[in-house]
């Protein structure tokens, strides 16, 4: 049997960074406020020459570098993003032509904040199929050009960032042990952006009445992520036989503190093994646990053998997890 290794790392996000305090210039609201409760102190926003694609491209070659991996080697790359550089061609296909894996296939999966679960356990079946030895998972968002500005609730959540994995064929003793995948579209209004689609096209009045910027009930939203989260940790827990005590690093959807905190207490887990960059960082949606993993790896928190839990909830409603041995 095939089991597919995380054999590298890397993230990007862009230089500007936008501190609560400049909220402060653009709307009602306060560095203490959104402190207070979300956890976010600042987050990067995209200069206006740079999309998804160059994003993404600049953490896949961090990636393959770690991995001392030749982009010819490459067999797929999938990118997980909602904020795709057009309607297409696939932001995978523009990132496989900036760094010139000419023989890789190449595809875009939509799943909002969960879209690098989802695309991690795409990548991890096609290794476990024997399909596939090498595979580049991504993501990567621009939140920044959906955001409406005048709207407190969303505005101060959201930021930009990619963050990518080279996953190849290894042994069965480590590497990705399990994935679980889930959605319930009957909450599809949970989190949306109305606007840009077939439903309801591009058009002067989306523009003015905002249709293309994000929607969000927040206090449902709230709710129903802390149980997804705590639901997804211990499936992928109970697949493997483990507790919550065994885990060595929990890295969860970089949303909002009190989500975070929440789904830890109810999973008995110390924070000192949960990681955490949503002050830096605020929510880059599929690109915010690849930032975080990539983070740990380099500052040297994950060591050969250890379980990691990673795991996300997005707009769809998705959610899901991934328990690895490293």
């Amino acid at each position: 049997m095939f089991r597919s290794k995380i054999i590298g790392t890397g993230s990007y996000a862009p230089a500007k960074i936008m501190t609560n305090h400049d909220l402060e210039e653009i709307i009602s609201t306060s560095d203490h406020w959104i402190t207070e409760r979300t956890g976010i102190r600042e987050r990067r926003i995209a200069s206006e020459n740079e999309a998804t694609s160059d994003l993404a491209a600049i953490a896949a070659e961090r990636a393959l570098k770690y991995a001392g991996l030749d982009h010819m080697e490459l067999d797929l790359i999938v990118v997980a993003t909602s904020t795709p550089d057009m309607v297409f061609p696939s932001t995978a296909c523009i990132v496989q032509d900036k760094i010139g894996a000419r023989r890789a296939a190449a595809f875009d999966i939509s799943a909002a904040c969960s879209g690098f679960i989802y695309a991690l356990a795409v990548g991890d079946q096609y290794i476990r199929s024997g399909t596939f030895s090498s595979v580049l998972v991504i993501g990567a968002e621009v939140m920044s050009r959906i955001i409406d500005w005048t709207d407190r609730g969303t505005c101060i959540l959201f930021g930009d960032g990619a963050g990518a994995v080279v996953l190849k064929r290894g042994r069965v003793d480590s590497g990705i042990l399990s994935t679980h995948l889930h959605s319930d579209g009957a909450l599809w209004d949970l989190i949306y952006v109305p606007g840009g689609g077939s439903r309801i096209p591009p058009s002067i009045d989306v523009l003015e009445r905002k249709l293309n910027c994000i929607k969000m009930k927040g206090s449902e939203t709230f709710k129903i992520a802390v149980r997804t989260l705590v639901d997804a940790a211990w499936e992928a827990l109970k697949a493997n036989n483990l507790r919550p005590s065994d885990l060595d690093l929990l890295i969860p959807h970089q949303a909002n503190m009190r989500i975070i905190k929440a789904v830890v207490e109810k999973l008995e887990i110390r924070m000192d093994k949960v990681v955490m960059n949503l002050d830096r960082f605020g929510n880059t949606s599929a690109a915010s646990i690849p930032m975080a993993l990539d983070e740990a790896v380099r500052e040297g928190r994950i060591r050969e053998g250890n379980f990691i839990l990673m795991e996300g909830f997005g707009g769809g409603l998705t959610w899901g997890s991934a328990m690895v041995k490293w």
